[in-house]
């Protein structure tokens, strides 16, 4: 009987495993035993992974010999590939030492540059001696014959090694899923970038716009037809879903003003950056070193009044600001020095909005504070200046020799001034009530719900030139500071038109616990100590207990 009763329960057995199997290969379930939920993936990125139908294989370049810091980098890009892979199996990825072969790491940089991808050399202290390390915080996203670069380190200006290292894991997520976005979805939506009307010219536009148009069309467009047939160029208008107006220095017709209006009456977006002075850096270098910033009338105000903000033409003077930096010396001997340089905010974020949240500082310039007015319409303050700022009106002298002096602290009393603000929802037309420029068969005189972000600096967009190419935006290449000019925006734009899943992934809030390096230091040899003896007086006493055992029951 015995043997029949082993089959039984044998092919029970099997029964059983199979069931389970069946069962766990048709219902997903994962387990995050996570305070802050690191490895759950948000809707949005479950959303973008569960639509790879096809295989898509990450290479992934953080892998070698660094400190402590960018190793945990590294765990944590692992896991949450890890986690991508475990929701569609169409996710692969391989992690590659790019100096695994022995290479000269200065020769693998240099090709890393020309790739677009920077490597991060940093300073490693190890046993009271600093060297320097060169890691490659990059990944490929590789699709068919596309790929997308894919940065892993976030650069803050000013931040320890551990803080870069939370901020990146903070926006890993984010990177990967942002990554795969670009290479499974076709673009759809269409972006105007505004001509005719003194804009910056392309190439100093160049890094935005090549940036942007991984995700979206982009055309330029120019109201001149508005004199001629202005509803004809209205309904053109119309096909976009989101007009840019980089820094226009020509005022406005009206008949331009009622055609922008009309156009986000029926629910199209807006994001201008507008000033309401004139004044450049580079007007200050003449024999004088000085220049004069005059109020600039773009013929906005009641524009803008209407939908409930005011421009004023003023300049925000921040002690928390990004340097200049001047030349001295000459030929061989030219040296390129930073100075003080307080019309050149670096803005701070007042709240935790999905599209500033974890980025770097903002780098403003000759920046004008925006009030905001009583309406219907809901505001959010995104960027400001500093609490230590002071406004000056126009017109004023400015000149190179400010960086010599030494400032009045207690002039610099006027608190946050708002520099780039969101509206949203239902606006009031400029023209209710109003005679019309020219008449519409519908004139719309409250708009459906839509956006507009308005920021009080074109040069917010604005790329330096380098050899006759457009430099990286927010890329300052004599001090090798980014500030986050090209995230803000993007971001911006994202949010605009309404892709929110991606940008909600942004506010995921995740800690990191780092060990205390002075502590480590400080208590060495007390844990080596610890570590190596521990054990093996774990192991006497334990000896000693069991060979009491043995002998005393023995005994008996």
């Amino acid at each position: 009987m015995r043997q029949p009763n082993k089959i039984r329960s044998l092919l029970i057995l099997l029964a059983i495993l199979i069931a389970v199997n069946f069962v766990a290969s048709e219902f997903f379930l994962r387990f995050d035993l996570t305070h802050d939920k690191r490895y759950s993936l948000s809707p949005a990125a479950r959303e973008i992974v569960s639509d790879v139908d096809q295989p898509i294989v990450f290479d992934v370049f953080l892998e070698g010999t660094f400190p402590s810091e960018f190793r945990r980098l590294r765990n944590e890009t692992r896991q949450m590939l890890e986690e991508f892979s475990a929701y569609n199996r169409n996710i692969k990825f391989n992690f590659i030492d790019p100096l695994a072969e022995g290479d000269d790491a200065n020769a693998i940089a240099e090709e890393f540059y020309k790739l677009g991808m920077e490597p991060a050399r940093l300073n490693v202290r190890e046993n009271g001696r600093e060297s320097e390390s060169i890691i490659f915080p990059w990944a490929i996203a590789n699709f068919g014959n596309k790929t997308v670069k894919i940065p892993l380190l976030k650069n803050q200006i000013g931040a320890t090694d551990e803080q870069r290292v939370t901020a990146s894991v903070q926006q890993l997520e984010y990177a990967l899923a942002n990554g795969l976005s670009k290479l499974i979805y076709p673009r759809e939506k269409k972006i105007a970038v505004m001509r005719g009307n003194g804009e910056l010219p392309d190439a100093r536009i160049a890094d935005f716009i090549r940036t942007i148009q991984e995700y979206y069309f982009m055309a330029p467009f120019t109201l001149d037809s508005v004199a001629e047939n202005p509803q004809k160029t209205l309904e053109e208008l119309k096909n976009y879903d989101l007009v840019i107006d980089p820094k226009p220095t020509q005022a406005f017709t009206e008949k331009e003003k009622y055609v922008l209006d009309q156009y986000l009456m029926d629910g199209g977006k807006m994001l201008w950056l507008a000033e309401a002075t004139n004044m450049e850096t580079d007007s200050l270098f003449n024999e004088r070193g000085s220049a004069i910033a005059i109020p600039r009338d773009l013929n906005l105000g009641d524009y803008f009044f209407s939908y409930g903000l005011r421009i004023n033409p003023s300049l925000v003077n921040d002690l928390y600001s990004a340097p200049i930096i001047l030349a001295s010396g000459s030929g061989n001997n030219t040296r390129f020095n930073p100075f003080p340089w307080f019309y050149s905010p670096l803005t701070s974020s007042p709240n935790d909005h999905p599209i500033i949240n974890n980025i770097e500082a903002v780098k403003f310039e000759y920046a004008n504070p925006i009030d905001t007015l009583p309406n219907n319409v809901s505001k959010t303050i995104l960027l400001s200046s500093s609490p230590r700022s002071k406004v000056e009106g126009v017109p004023v002298e400015i000149s190179l020799d400010r960086v010599n002096e030494k400032p009045d602290l207690s002039t610099y009393n006027a608190g946050e001034q708002p520099l780039a603000v969101l509206l949203e929802g239902s606006f009031k037309s400029v023209y209710k009530n109003r005679i019309k420029p020219f008449e519409l068969p519908d004139p719309l005189e409250e708009s459906k719900p839509t956006k507009m972000l308005v920021i009080s600096d074109g040069d917010v967009i604005k790329n330096d030139i380098q050899g006759g190419k457009p430099v990286e935006l927010g890329f300052q290449r004599y001090t090798g500071n980014t500030y986050g000019n090209k995230e803000f925006l993007l971001n911006a734009v994202n949010y605009l038109l309404d892709d929110t899943g991606l940008i909600n992934i942004r506010s995921k809030d995740i800690s990191l616990a780092f060990l205390d390096k002075e502590k480590v230091a400080a208590q060495k040899e007390r844990w080596q100590i610890l570590t190596l003896a521990g054990p093996l007086l774990v192991l006497l006493i334990f000896g000693i207990a069991y060979r009491y055992y043995r002998k005393h029951k023995y005994v008996r």
